[in-house]
């Protein structure tokens, strides 16, 4: 099968990650493959592709990635749309600040396989404010969905708070953070009945990037047509207490 893959590119590629799993529905284990092509003396891949082999048509699908380069591609399969069949999660780390990663899923609809998820696209939909508040507050305002958040900085200690704020408390200077776009996506069948649904990880940062704040957790699900919110959390960081 490989040397058949090979045969198909023009570039020659390796195979970065496989699994197998019915992924048309036809009943027939199908074969889906990462390949990519490497970088000579670099963990860095460029070009990577998800390829599909039809088991039952005998068929080889090649799908481009709109965000085809970065490190540690991986496959998951699962039902994530709940009709029964297996979806196609990729998950790419990007290498850059924050860890960010790019995500797609894809499923098979109406005879042909289809993107359902793109992370970018979910970044540009959830736009966030960050802002530093008098009484050693930060609040953390969420436009998809639209939900606002209160953090408490005590727990950073009193040098941490001293470069930000007056002894009464107040703000010496505005201060704005922001939200990472994801950087982690993880499929979780909370239900326990084989449908997954998604928790989409994104940093809060305050200062600085590494003045980490917390994380804002989403739980997405499908609604019929596409992955939607459909909860969400946002977990701060706690202090640390003496050892006994």
């Amino acid at each position: 099968m490989l040397n058949k893959l090979k045969q198909h590119q023009e570039v020659a590629q390796i195979v970065i990650d496989k699994k197998r799993g019915d992924v048309t529905g036809d009943g027939l284990i199908d074969t889906v493959l990462l390949t990519a092509e490497k970088t000579e003396g670099s963990p860095y891949l460029k070009n990577i592709t998800l390829v599909v082999f039809n088991e039952k048509t005998n068929f080889y699908e090649q799908i481009p990635l709109k965000e085809n380069a970065g490190y540690n591609p991986t496959i998951s399969l699962g039902d994530y749309t709940g009709n029964g069949v297996e979806d196609i999660l990729v998950v790419i780390d990007s290498g850059g600040s924050g860890g960010i990663i790019f995500a797609y899923i894809f499923t098979y609809m109406n005879g042909e396989m289809r993107q359902v998820f793109d992370s970018d696209a979910y970044n540009e939909l959830s736009k966030y404010e960050v802002n530093y508040l008098d009484n050693y507050k930060v609040s953390v305002t969420s436009s998809y969905p639209a939900k606002k958040y209160i953090l408490d900085l005590t727990y950073k200690g009193k040098e941490y708070l001293s470069e930000i704020y007056n002894i009464d408390g107040t703000l010496k200077a505005p201060i704005q953070g922001w939200v990472d776009p994801i950087s982690g996506f993880y499929p979780i069948d909370y239900a326990r009945d084989g449908n997954y649904e998604f928790l989409a990880y994104q940093e809060i940062a305050g200062r600085y990037h590494a003045d980490g704040l917390g994380y804002v957790e989403t739980i997405l699900k499908w609604n019929g047509q596409k992955f939607v919110p459909d909860r969400q959390t946002v977990s701060i960081f706690g202090e640390d207490l003496p050892v006994k």
